[in-house]
């Protein structure tokens, strides 16, 4: 099997990828999904996120909501709505947010690489969230959902790309978040066999964002296989739909952290204590950390810079060395007993898109005591915990900007 193939996209007929394109299914609330689709027939949270067709009190992963999506992707494709291409395809996918632009392809990317790791992943799994998505591409017989995913940067791949993006893009829109989408069809043989080969010459690709939806389909995949006698490794379940770019065009944006309360400290106590750790200085602006171990951190209405001694930051560990880590380790867990992030509801966190000022209006509110502003992971940290075999901390990376659904889905 090949590391990823082309295959017949289900894409918004022409004209229509502006009724059709959504934001991941996961970026919103139920009440925010409920309003995104009000005047809006064939939005793709319909399929995504069908609960917004169902009573408010619903449960999210009741089988009905499954079902709701299943009629819902039937019904857009019998009324000209979704539409497959009649052959074998690569799609180049453009993002422009601001001055930030980013050219990858779509493509069905090999479950059996990301069972053997040849498609390496850094992050653990929810069961539930898993689950969820399993049921989701059952009842679909589709992957709507792509997966980010990440190739070491390849002038020969990049080169190939940006050729095929010298064209006018078979499709294009504009979300409501002002990010361009931009879509090249590559249905030569000559380029899909280039690009094929191209990429299997790759040591790995890398799970980026999207690690619940890889590893559902790979979960759908082995059910498909033990139900298939006459499996042949060929089938489309054999292979999960992504969107793969080069990793020096990808942007990780901070994710920072909120915490309830001061674990029985006054603000003063506590302002002693992480001077043990960190040389602390009050600011009279909010603080954006410029590099790895030092922190922004907004307390009672201030701004503090901590930063902590380089030799305290682990140099060999990747994972001991991220700034999640150098949080976590040092501050968060001895100070304010947050040992476990996944699971304690004393810690919430704020992707870096909502900007400084959404810590200080979570610390003002009143409901949070303190936050903390981190320099953001880098892709080759990411890159470097996989090689590893290991795992980062919850919440470690927030990329921007996001990838649509329903522009490309994969039928099974």
């Amino acid at each position: 099997m090949s590391l990823i193939r082309a295959f017949p996209g289900l894409r918004p007929a022409a004209g229509r990828a502006e009724e059709v394109a959504a934001p991941p299914y996961d970026v919103m609330s139920d009440t925010e999904a409920r309003a995104m689709v009000e005047g809006r027939p064939w939005s793709f949270l319909r399929i995504s996120r069908p609960e917004v067709d169902l009573p408010a009190d619903v449960d999210p992963y009741a089988p009905e909501v499954y079902a709701k999506a299943a009629e819902n992707l039937a019904t857009m494709r019998r009324e000209g709505v979704l539409v497959q291409d009649s052959g074998d395809c690569f799609y180049v996918y453009r993002l422009t947010m601001g001055t930030h632009t980013q050219l990858g392809v779509v493509a069905a990317a090999s479950v059996d690489a990301y069972d053997d790791g040849r498609i390496k992943r850094h992050e653990l799994t929810r069961p539930a969230k898993e689950l969820d998505r399993v049921k989701q591409i059952s009842a679909l017989n589709a992957q709507t959902g792509p997966v980010f995913l990440v190739y070491p940067s390849d002038e020969r791949i990049d080169g190939l790309l940006d050729g095929v993006a010298e064209g006018d893009p078979d499709m294009e829109m504009t979300g409501s978040d002002g990010v361009r989408h931009q879509i090249w069809v590559v249905s030569d043989k000559t380029r899909i066999t280039a690009l094929t080969l191209l990429f299997e010459g790759l040591p790995a690709l890398y799970v980026a964002d999207g690690h619940h939806r890889s590893a559902a389909a790979s979960r759908v995949a082995a059910q498909c296989r033990a139900g298939n006698p006459q499996h042949t490794g060929e089938e489309p379940y054999n292979y999960f739909l992504s969107v793969i770019f080069p990793h020096k065009q990808t942007r990780i944006l901070d994710y920072n952290r909120v915490v309830k309360d001061l674990n029985g400290m006054t603000g003063e106590q506590f302002l002693r204590a992480i001077g043990e750790q960190f040389r602390v200085r009050e600011m009279d602006q909010p603080v954006k950390p410029e590099q790895t171990g030092h922190f922004g951190m907004y307390l009672a209405g201030t701004w503090y810079r901590l930063e902590l001694e380089d030799a305290r930051i682990p140099s060999s560990d990747p994972v001991a060395s991220l700034d999640v880590s150098l949080l976590a380790n040092e501050l968060l867990e001895p100070l304010l007993g947050i040992a476990d992030q996944r699971t304690d509801n004393r810690i919430d966190f704020v992707g870096g898109i909502r900007g400084l000022k959404a810590l200080e209006q979570r610390v003002d509110g009143g409901e949070w005591a303190v936050a903390f502003a981190l320099y953001p992971t880098t892709m080759n940290a990411l890159m470097a915990v996989a090689d590893a075999g290991k795992i980062m901390p919850p919440k470690s990376t927030w990329f921007e900007p996001k990838l649509a659904d329903g522009l490309v889905s994969h039928l099974l």
